[in-house]
């Protein structure tokens, strides 16, 4: 395992370290809230998933979600964190329209999740380790309109009282690349472990970043906080700008304030919203409403029986099972519906051939990748939306491999299949794709390739062998890609040999 050495920034008074946190808000993957009973489907009409907790309404009672704490502690478990048998919910006190009872429950001094660890791949094929500081249960706020009234602010309830996990990395990122790959395998983690469904673009996860710069070895900087980024693509352009900011301000002699900054994506850059609150500000204190939530070994024990196989794991029984490189075992985890269809097609595989996964492995991660992938991408499609199944991929697969199709060929039948939904096998037959092996009926191509291009037979006699090449086109251009090369390649050797 390596650890990259961190970028510097370049100024005009020398280099700079880029400093970086983020407070991941992943919303928990359940069909009721935090505290009340009312649904959390998205895309429901305004203000109809809202019940009297959600609404502060006098005299109601928040009851804890126990699936909920269950999520919290299993995505505890998946990030190698320490899971705190008892924890606390506390009031934390603002006032903002959305946000009907003045206060969000949330957990500060003692949340149910501790200290972890995230290991994050970067894309030169390095890895930093990036430590957790703590996962804590909170309620989520409504939502605020802006854009529905020439005049007005229409609020939305749907989303308060929605179960957040709030994940609080330490300040262990040095670039915005290392900060996108971060959020990157976190949500991949999340996904597996089927506690979040991490849709940024349903706001489902988004990211608060915590951006300062200093000389290299010298103290931590003032921080800025941008809030409620909702792409990894935002969150790099975000980082990258406000870093350039912070440098430019430093630099000209000015100070950095501690504050809240929105990421405008329409102009790339970051603005001042307000000062950056301070704990006391908020006014914490346990929620009177809420006993400590107190958890046995045995229970958090049963959930770590359940957790699946995640990325890490995977990847790594990839390489040593099924002997493919370490950058497609990468590719193939990053979704886990990704790697399931690749599983289930090496599965399909092995059952139409004798040879063993390790045989096959690298073939089929090179197919998924490079072809079905690289369709889907075009198309921008995820995997379950492909139009090829893992058992129709590997018809295709057996075709090739069993040597009744060649590689160029197999790859033509590909496109037909991914453009019609046919099967491999009634492509070949309709188009009389199979591969010709017998010598008899390649010998005559081979003749006459030789016989209509005497120029290049006395070039490869003369010892330009490369002319070869040449041939095995001609021959492979008049069967319509059908010649077997193995066998073309040694008919013309022995036949230009004379």
């Amino acid at each position: 395992m390596t650890s990259p050495t961190p970028a510097l920034l370049k100024g005009e008074t020398g280099e700079w370290e880029l400093i970086i946190g983020l407070e991941v808000h992943a919303q928990v993957s359940s069909q009721s809230k935090l505290f009340s009973g009312a649904s959390t489907e998205f895309g429901a009409e305004p203000n109809t998933q809202v019940s009297l907790v959600d609404t502060a309404f006098p005299g109601m009672l928040p009851v804890i979600n126990d699936y909920c704490v269950q999520q919290a502690v299993r995505t505890g478990l998946g990030l190698n964190a320490r899971i705190n048998l008892r924890s606390v919910f506390d009031r934390k006190n603002y006032f903002y329209p959305d946000l009907p009872p003045g206060y969000q429950i949330s957990q500060y001094k003692q949340p149910i999740v501790g200290e972890g660890i995230v290991t994050v791949d970067l894309p030169d094929g390095s890895v930093r380790e990036v430590g957790i500081e703590r996962l804590h249960l909170e309620q989520d706020a409504g939502k605020s309109l802006h854009d529905q009234h020439p005049k007005l602010t229409y609020v939305d309830l749907n989303r308060a009282g929605v179960a957040l996990m709030e994940i609080v990395s330490k300040p262990d990122l040095r670039s915005a690349e290392e900060a996108g790959a971060y959020v990157k395998k976190l949500r991949t983690i999340l996904r597996y472990l089927g506690t979040c469904d991490g849709n940024m673009e349903q706001g489902s996860l988004r990211c608060d970043v915590n951006v300062s710069v200093r000389k290299p070895g010298a103290p931590l900087g003032t921080r800025c906080e941008i809030k409620n980024v909702n792409s990894v693509r935002f969150l790099q352009q975000a980082v990258e700008f406000e870093s350039r900011r912070q440098i430019d301000a430093l630099e000209a002699g000015r100070a950095i304030k501690q504050e809240t900054r929105l990421y405008d994506a329409n102009t790339g850059e970051t603005r001042s919203m307000r000062s950056k609150e301070e704990a006391h500000d908020y006014r914490y204190f346990p929620d009177p409403d809420l006993l400590p939530l107190e958890l046995s070994q045995d229970y958090v024990e049963s959930i770590r029986g359940s957790l699946p196989e995640l990325p890490d794991a995977k990847r790594a029984r990839f390489e040593k099972d099924l002997a493919i490189s370490h950058y497609h075992a990468r590719v193939l985890v990053a979704e886990k519906e990704s790697a399931d269809y690749f599983e289930a097609f090496v599965a399909a595989v092995e059952k139409r051939t004798t040879k063993s996964g390790r045989d096959i492995g690298q073939d089929c991660a090179n197919v998924v990748v490079t072809e079905l992938f690289g369709a889907l991408n075009k198309d921008a499609k995820p995997i379950e939306a492909s139009p090829i199944t893992p058992d129709a991929l590997a018809g295709l697969q057996a075709l090739k491999m069993d040597g009744t199709i060649s590689g160029p060929t197999a790859k033509k039948v590909f496109e037909e299949m991914y453009a019609t939904g046919k099967q491999a096998a009634a492509i070949v037959e309709e188009k009389g794709l199979r591969q010709v092996s017998d010598t008899g009926a390649l010998e005559a191509m081979v003749d006459k390739v030789i016989a209509d291009n005497p120029k290049q037979v006395e070039q490869y006699r003369g010892g330009k062998e490369t002319v070869l090449t040449f041939f095995v086109g001609q021959i492979m251009k008049a069967s319509r890609g059908t010649a077997n090369p193995a066998v073309i390649n040694e008919l013309l050797k022995k036949k230009l040999a004379r």
